[in-house]
């Protein structure tokens, strides 16, 4: 079998059908796994997602749907990941085939919950599955843009060179662009504290305290963020790349951003339950803000913005108030 073999969709969400977009274009066939079977016959009957992203057209004879995720695991040679993080041991957890031998593409922005590691980490202790079949996908990139065809850069990152590129082949169309990386886990956990650091840009954006302070809030978000996945991970890596730092100016001001729409709403003087509530989507940085503060525990490292959203969502802390203190510790 030439890698990456017969590809399975996992997820229904904006981010998994932006993907299923992209390998339509260079893919005879998919496989789609989706939790809903009333779904699944509506984009069947409609000829596209019908809770995601709808404009964008999907021609259903080439897609085998199922809402049996073993079913869809024993039909694939490779899976790709793409649900939420908060719902990813829901989905998997389910999985009772042997996917060791399987190979892994995972989008998923986030670690997993209450394990507090990272997806690659995870598929690799509950089911045997090799790192070197494993890649992982990140940003820039919104899934709205991705769909409407903008010009959209990629990384595919993973051990393996040959499989980052024959993935990226899969992807690759005349506005969508990939580029190859070897910093998997790297790559992981600055998509979670890019979802961060945007719920943080949202308030102070929802809070009207201006571009300024804004532009001072990111440039010392990623310098966090590299002290942070240097302690977690320490290789070199240029943080100004686009998966680091493209990924995080993405999402910490674009009106597709969720992360940062929830932060706007807290800035307005929202309760947390409330804009979570109000969220049509979900925002992977408010539970992505509890696993690194939790993983920081061991590592130490100083992030005064991560405590300080930490504080908004999970402390109780007034967001004025938290805001204010954040002050005395940008540099």
């Amino acid at each position: 079998m030439d890698f990456p073999g017969n590809i399975a969709v996992m997820g229904g969400g904006s981010w998994a059908t932006a993907l299923a977009k992209l390998l339509m274009r260079n893919c005879e066939t998919i496989h789609w796994y989706m939790r809903r079977d009333d779904r699944i016959e509506e984009f069947k009957h409609v000829g596209h997602n019908p809770a995601y992203l709808t404009d964008v057209e999907f021609d259903v004879s080439r897609i085998f749907f199922s809402s049996d995720i073993n079913e869809v695991c024993d039909k694939c040679d490779t899976m790709l990941l793409a649900m939420p993080s908060p719902y990813f041991k829901a989905h998997v957890d389910k999985i009772t085939t042997d996917i060791s031998g399987k190979a892994l593409v995972t989008a998923i922005k986030g670690i997993v919950p209450d394990e507090n590691i990272l997806v690659t980490d995870y598929m690799a202790q509950r089911f045997g599955m090799s790192h070197d079949n494993m890649l992982v996908i990140s940003g820039p990139c919104h899934a709205e843009e991705v769909a409407l065809d903008r010009i959209s850069y990629l990384t595919i990152g993973g051990d393996s060179a040959e499989k980052a590129e024959a993935f990226a082949r899969c992807i690759k169309s005349k506005n969508s662009h990939a580029i190859i990386s070897s910093d998997v886990d790297g790559i992981e956990y600055a998509a979670v504290l890019k979802n961060v650091y945007a719920i943080a840009a949202g308030i102070i954006h929802g809070m009207k305290r201006g571009d300024n302070f804004l532009a001072m809030l990111v440039s010392n978000a990623i310098r966090e963020m590299e002290r942070f996945v240097y302690a977690v991970s320490p290789r070199p890596r240029q943080i100004c790349d686009s998966v680091y730092l493209g990924d995080l100016l993405v999402t910490a001001y674009s009106r597709f951003s969720r992360n940062h729409n929830f932060g706007s709403m807290i800035g307005k003087g929202y309760s947390v339950k409330a804009a979570l509530m109000e969220m049509e989507q979900t925002a992977e940085g408010y539970y992505g803000t509890k696993c690194i503060r939790d993983i920081n525990a061991t590592y130490g490292v100083n992030m005064p913005i991560l405590d300080a959203v930490y504080s908004i969502l999970y402390g109780g802390t007034p967001a004025n108030k938290a805001i204010n203190g954040l002050c005395d510790h940008l540099t």
